[in-house]
């Protein structure tokens, strides 16, 4: 069976220039540039693409607050309100101590909604990021009702973004939202995030739940992005206790520990029994990737996608990183070619 996949040109109106690192102002690695990257990649694995379309508002705001989905509806055209404003919105100040207010005015609110400065919101950020979030539902809804596996083509990536907080260049949780929508005919779902940062947001939102088992393989924290969560010592609470769980691995550890972990991962997703899966699929972890962090190579996604699919669960396929570099779409194509192939 052809492997459906999904993508939204609209998505390309997210453009974002600001980025900044260690004090110092460079180029935003998260650019339309990307998904050009990706799609050469499945056109190599003999795919194209069909264009999703509008989930409902609802599968939106069953993972994210109401609030926060407004504020991000409206933040470019009141920042462009502002007097001095510069042409994105990026915060620059953040709520802090035990006494807090929901502001009403729009730089408070940047504060309040968004994490770091990696997720500049410009004027085609909002139409991007709900497109992308339109493009993981309707991977999802194949899933749901066919079974097998759709591919989703999703920019900007989304597995930073908590139940109220954009960061890390997402704003929408693509997997999550992919998740909840695939438990309308699945008691229990399982992610799994190869991304090589830590998906604090996706094990954010399912936190507290025992029906969605999160699990991330990814660069220890200590020094890498998240920074702040991702520990293996990080297990859910509540009726999530034991529901999620970190695989993190040392820097430039390379391809066998990358496999070792994602092997494990996948006998905890087996002895757990979901009735479908969301892979979050990071292709940053490459060794050639500007946000370098693991050194894996190309072959090693492909012997990754033969370890996923022989677990032979009905699953979603969410693009989540791998940035601007020559080997995106080798890394992509390696990826689908196996996975068909296992």
């Amino acid at each position: 069976m052809t492997l459906r996949c999904f993508f939204a040109p609209e998505t390309g109106g997210h453009d974002p220039q600001l980025f900044l690192l260690r004090g110092a102002l460079g180029a935003n690695q998260e650019r339309p540039g990307r998904a050009d990257l990706l799609l050469a990649g499945l056109a190599k694995a003999g795919l194209g693409t069909d264009t999703p379309d509008a989930c409902p508002d609802a599968a939106l705001t069953a993972v994210h607050t109401e609030r926060y989905v407004a504020f991000l509806a409206r933040a470019h055209d009141a920042w462009s309100q502002l007097s001095d404003a510069g042409p994105e919105v990026v915060a620059n100040v953040h709520p802090c101590g035990p006494v807090r207010r929901y502001p009403g005015g729009i730089v408070g609110q940047a504060g309040w909604h968004m994490a770091d400065t990696a997720c500049p919101i410009g004027p085609g950020t909002w139409t991007a990021a709900r497109r992308a979030a339109d493009t993981a539902w309707a991977a999802a809804e194949v899933v749901a009702r066919r079974g097998g596996t759709a591919y989703a083509l999703c920019r900007p990536p989304g597995h930073h973004a908590m139940a109220d907080m954009a960061g890390g260049h997402c704003f929408l949780n693509n997997a999550a939202i992919a998740a909840q929508h695939l438990r309308t005919t699945h008691r229990r779902v399982a992610i799994l995030d190869i991304d090589v940062h830590h998906g604090n947001g996706t094990q954010g939102i399912f936190w507290q739940r025992g029906d969605v088992l999160t699990i991330s393989v990814h660069a220890e924290p200590t020094a890498f992005y998240p920074f702040f969560c991702g520990y293996s010592d990080e297990t859910g609470t509540g009726p999530g206790a034991g529901a999620n769980l970190n695989l993190p691995l040392p820097r430039d550890s390379g391809n066998m520990p990358w496999l070792t972990a994602i092997e494990t991962a996948l006998a905890r997703i087996v002895a757990w029994a979901p009735g479908a899966l969301v892979l979050s699929l990071g292709l940053d972890a490459h060794e050639a990737d500007p946000l370098r962090g693991l050194s894996v190579s190309t072959a090693a996604f492909g012997d990754a996608a033969r370890l996923i699919a022989r677990a032979n669960l009905p699953t979603a396929i969410v693009q989540e990183g791998g940035y601007l570099s020559q080997h995106l779409s080798a890394n992509l194509c390696a990826f689908i070619i196996a996975w068909q192939s296992a």
